[in-house]
């Protein structure tokens, strides 16, 4: 069987479709407007002239590579034909072979571009409705998307690799610091200015916990942030864009992991699986895609979006409470492990790529 994905080659998400695949014995093929490689697949690098900060009209210039896909297309004659983001690759494959794709919705194609203008709304439609199947990683974001299409949607939520994000890289190190932290980029929509507030009104009300945050990711509101945390004159370590490897260490010596994210936008939190995988309790905002990651009481604490001091109380009372803790990072590996685990997500993918693609 041969597979082609039209998506981001240097994307993590992108590499573990692939890797699936790839384990499967599938051709595996990437078409990519930007470079990037991976092991065992053959990646077409298609040059769209475009940078992703720049404007709508001028990312329009990538729909003139579709001639040029449709030749690859034809000469590779792939089985499936599985297009990601459908702003972008979505409309390539509504171009290149209309009605005859697989099309996975991402997040912000659905939530934040529609909600730009009329044409927007439009053009996201337009994709939908060229698409032969939709997949969406959560049920909050097909709720999202059923206001562009009648069609059906397919729920498919991302895996995690047990094995990687596992509690067993905790190093039980007698430090007498309390982990806190995060590993989300460094944009608004997570929610990192409520982390930051949130350490400095413990740093008041109780000075007796020494608390440290880590947080792992980069983003255009990394300058305002360290400077919020340089002002609140709290203990935060930047790490910066770190590799899934690390990621998976820090998550298994965290005391708390917290997603304070502040839009509901957000369609499905891998991050909250992978902490919860660690054996990490969490703290969420209720948002629908982080609350459709874990189970409210047993493995996280729900707060209020938007909300520093509920946020500093949750803490407090994880802090206060050991037990609570190592009762909630044993339900959140459960939870993982019983719903998300990499291979149970992909073998329900590729039995509907296998029953679908034949009507």
């Amino acid at each position: 069987m041969k597979i082609c994905f039209l998506a981001p080659a240097n994307n993590y998400h992108t590499q573990k479709w692939c890797e699936y695949f790839v384990s499967k014995n599938y051709e595996v093929y990437v078409i990519s407007l930007i470079q990037a490689d991976i092991d065992k697949v053959k990646v077409y690098y298609i040059n769209s002239n475009t940078n992703p900060g720049d404007s709508d009209l001028k990312k329009l210039k990538y729909l003139s590579t579709a001639k040029k896909i449709k030749k690859i297309i034809s000469e590779i004659k792939p089985d499936i034909i599985s297009a990601h983001y459908a702003t972008s690759y979505g409309m390539l494959a509504s171009l290149v072979c209309p009605n005859n794709f697989f099309l996975s919705i991402w997040g912000s194609d659905v939530y934040n571009f529609p909600q730009k203008s009329i044409i927007h709304k439009l053009y996201l439609k337009f994709v939908l409705n060229k698409a032969k199947y939709i997949l969406s990683t959560s049920n909050a974001m097909s709720q999202e998307i059923s206001k562009y299409t009648s069609k059906k949607i397919y729920v498919t939520p991302f895996g995690i690799k047990m094995d990687l994000f596992n509690p067993n890289k905790k190093n039980n190190n007698n430090s007498d610091e309390f982990i806190i932290g995060t590993a989300k980029p460094l944009e608004p929509k997570y929610g990192i200015e409520y982390l930051i507030k949130a350490m400095a009104i413990i740093k008041e009300k109780r000075p007796d916990i020494k608390l440290k945050a880590k947080i792992a990711g980069t983003g255009s509101y990394e300058s305002e942030y360290k400077l919020l945390a340089q002002n609140q004159n709290i203990n935060i370590d930047w790490l910066g864009f770190i590799s899934q490897e690390q990621v998976a260490l820090e998550y298994a010596n965290m005391d708390i992991a917290i997603f304070p994210s502040t839009q509901d936008s957000e369609s499905f939190s891998v991050s909250t699986v992978e902490a919860e995988a660690s054996g990490t309790p969490v703290i969420i905002s209720n948002t629908p895609g982080l609350l459709e990651t874990t189970v409210k009481d047993k493995t996280s604490i729900v707060i209020s979006k938007n909300n520093s001091e509920e946020l500093a109380n949750a803490i407090i009372y994880l802090y206060d409470n050991p037990q609570k803790r190592l009762e909630m990072g044993l339900a959140g590996r459960k939870y993982a492990l019983n719903n998300f685990e990499y291979n149970n997500c992909f073998n329900k993918i590729e039995k509907m790529f296998s029953i679908l693609s034949l009507k």
